[in-house]
């Protein structure tokens, strides 16, 4: 399955794709979205939402996982960040694409083992966890490949538990009995 990760940002959006079976990632592609200082904030998230598009043609992934909003210092940083989050979902769902949320602690649960850890942890896992000599920078670009680790954890888990321990596919849902009236 390729997985496209997304770590929203106003200033600069990461992104990171990665081929997985659940326990062997492989890098396929990473970078940052930065429009430009001179841009007003809606040719920015233009700009976000037209190249995120371009990524998903160029990545041709299965899913995407995005990080979600946790926690922001002021209340105009957490709205903009909103909006960043919402084009980029909307840059997924308009190319079909099935979208996942993650929270900062999630990722960092997933990929590090440790909610808390800072963004070096979290590099540094992510070039192991794909077999990469060096940590990928920028840090926006290796946190949005822990976002699409995280995914590729959380799914081969979500598998595990549907096959159950015969390695038969188990129904989660119960059937509908029709209530009688006493």
């Amino acid at each position: 399955m390729r997985i496209l990760g997304i770590d929203p940002g106003t200033v600069a959006t990461g992104y990171g794709a990665i081929e997985s079976d659940g326990d062997r990632h492989s890098l396929q592609d990473y970078g940052v979205l930065s429009p430009t200082a001179s841009m007003s904030f809606p040719e920015k998230l233009h700009f976000i939402h037209s190249e995120l598009v371009k990524v998903i043609a160029d990545c041709r992934p299965d899913r995407m996982a995005v990080e979600n909003l946790f926690y922001a210092a002021n209340v105009k940083s957490a709205l903009k960040l909103g909006h960043v989050r919402g084009v980029a979902i909307i840059a997924g769902v308009s190319q079909g694409l099935p979208i996942d949320e993650y929270s900062p602690l999630e990722i960092k649960q997933a990929v590090v083992g440790y909610g808390r850890a800072d963004k070096r942890q979290v590099q540094k896992m992510v070039a192991l966890l794909l077999g990469l000599d060096v940590p990928p920078e920028p840090h926006d670009a290796a946190d949005a490949l822990a976002v699409a680790l995280c995914h590729a954890h959380r799914f081969r888990f979500q598998q595990k538990v549907e096959l159950g321990s015969n390695g038969r596919r188990t129904s989660s849902r119960r059937r509908a009995v029709p209530r009688t009236k006493p």
